[in-house]
């Protein structure tokens, strides 16, 4: 049990208006799937036309996450100052112009270059539609919700899967792109007149001082050097993942890395510079571990398994059903044993399913059942994620905390597919995967299982409170969200 005891129905406790935010939030982070998802199951024909190796074809779902560090850390300090719902509908409009302009895409460039906008509004989804959806519901059912909107994602992966499958064969790759702006019309109709967060109105509006997250970084002369690290940060994340960067990766990836923790270390201060850095880590093997499969599952089904359109359409049918099913699942754990032993029982299970899924090759429905249960416990945690990292910050800066942190980390969603790649030339890239999610899949129960962020965040800040979602926790909330 976790934070206030639920009496009756769970779903009576939650107000039209809090279904309707729920609902309206939902929406757009299905869109944001959907968009998101598109170069993945592209991957193999744009390969073929601009004629890019592997790793370069990789290096495109990559593109998308080296900007999200910037586009979670604006758009979630706009959340933070002017509220929740303006920034959800920036978001929108920037992620569905970037899909729109992949499909004019001339060249492995121009391509990558419309990732990077795609990259930043998916970041500003993530941190307004987490913060409003989370601070809209009662504060005893916020794993529900997180675990609802996550859910929305899943969705999104669903459909474009099932478009992919009447698309592309008729008309190309491009069409999936033009078609991604379409749905954009769609979620800022049903956001249009939607309440503002409850919390946010309630804590922030109504005090009437708006909050600025960035006054730390851009004050005085720190001004100046916080924006030259910015570029610097930018630029070398940008030639890394690409070939720009041949022969100085190591050193560009050194200074992105020095500069994001350089911003980490001003926006936690003194007191809270650690927690960041540590729950930036926490995310960036969450990454490693989910995005592998992720990213490279569709080039796995066609080139290893030989799958045509519509087999590998089945194929994410049964993953991106599992992963929304997995997410609702997480929702009432999280809120049923606490968020962290939800999230640390589900991924130890989901170990069962790792290595069987790559040696099935004859059955189509075996692969499906397997990746349904692999994607259900292992994709469908991260629909806690923003709950638990959430939970950390208080509500004048989550937003732009969540963004910062959980952007910079997704950092690890950018390797994820590279180092898949690269490892896939010494094995087959199956097993590559599954070596991968199983290894990344332990150091991430470690961490949120013991609670490493928070216990390393207490030792320069021992007045480190617990969960800030939960307003009056109970003794037993405690025992299971903090450490002993």
């Amino acid at each position: 049990m976790t934070g206030v005891e639920i009496t009756g129905p769970w779903y009576r406790q939650v107000s039209r208006r809090q279904w309707k935010s729920m609902f309206a939030a939902w929406i757009g982070y299905l869109l944001d799937g959907f968009d998101f998802v598109l170069i993945t199951l592209v991957l193999t024909e744009i390969a073929d036309e601009f004629d890019l190796s592997a790793a370069s074809a990789a290096s495109l779902v990559s593109g998308a996450f080296i900007t999200r560090w910037l586009g979670g850390a604006l758009l979630g300090a706009m959340g933070d100052r002017y509220g929740r719902k303006p920034a959800m509908i920036a978001s929108i409009v920037l992620y569905s112009l970037g899909t729109f302009a992949c499909g004019f895409a001339w060249n492995y460039f121009s391509l990558f270059t419309a990732r990077l906008l795609i990259g930043m509004g998916m970041a500003g989804e993530y941190s307004a539609s987490a913060t409003y959806a989370l601070e809209s519901w009662p504060a005893q059912l916020r794993n529900r919700a997180s675990g609802f909107l996550i859910s929305g994602y899943a969705g999104g992966t669903i459909l474009a899967a099932e478009l992919y499958k009447w698309v592309v064969p008729h008309w190309g790759w491009r069409w999936m792109f033009y078609i991604g702006v379409l749905p954009v019309f769609v979620a800022l109709w049903v956001r249009r007149a939607l309440p503002e967060a409850g919390d946010w109105r309630e804590e922030v509006a109504a005090s009437g001082a708006r909050p600025n997250p960035f006054r730390p970084l851009f004050t005085g002369r720190r001004a100046y050097l916080n924006a030259a690290l910015a570029v610097a940060a930018s630029a070398a994340l940008f030639c890394v993942f690409t070939p720009l960067g041949a022969g100085w990766r190591w050193p560009l990836s050194l200074l992105a890395a020095g500069a994001l923790l350089a911003f980490a270390a001003q926006l936690g201060g003194r007191r809270g510079w650690l927690l960041y850095v540590a729950l930036m880590a926490t995310v960036f093997c969450a990454f490693l571990y989910s995005w592998p499969i992720q990213a490279l599952l569709p080039t796995y089904l066609k080139t290893e398994l030989g799958y045509t359109p519509s087999e590998v359409t089945d194929a994410m049918f049964y993953a991106g059903f599992g992963t929304m099913a997995g997410c609702w699942l997480a929702g009432f754990a999280g809120d049923w044993i606490g968020t962290r032993r939800a999230y640390a029982y589900t991924l130890l299970a989901s170990l069962c399913f790792v290595f069987p899924v790559f040696a099935v090759r004859d059955t189509l429905v075996g692969l499906g059942v397997l990746l349904f249960c692999l994607l259900a416990l292992s994709q469908g945690i991260s629909g806690i994620l923003p709950k638990y990292i959430a939970g950390h910050f208080p509500t004048q800066s989550r937003a732009a905390s969540l963004g910062f942190v959980y952007n910079t980390g997704a950092l690890g969603g950018a390797v994820a597919p590279v180092l898949g790649t690269r490892l896939a030339e010494g094995m087959p890239l199956g097993q590559a995967l599954a070596v991968l999610t199983s290894g990344l899949t332990l150091v991430v129960i470690v961490l949120v299982g013991a609670d490493v962020p928070r216990r390393l965040g207490r030792l320069v800040d021992p007045a480190l409170s617990g969960d800030q979602l939960l307003r009056a926790p109970s003794p037993s909330s405690e025992r299971a969200d903090t450490p002993g």
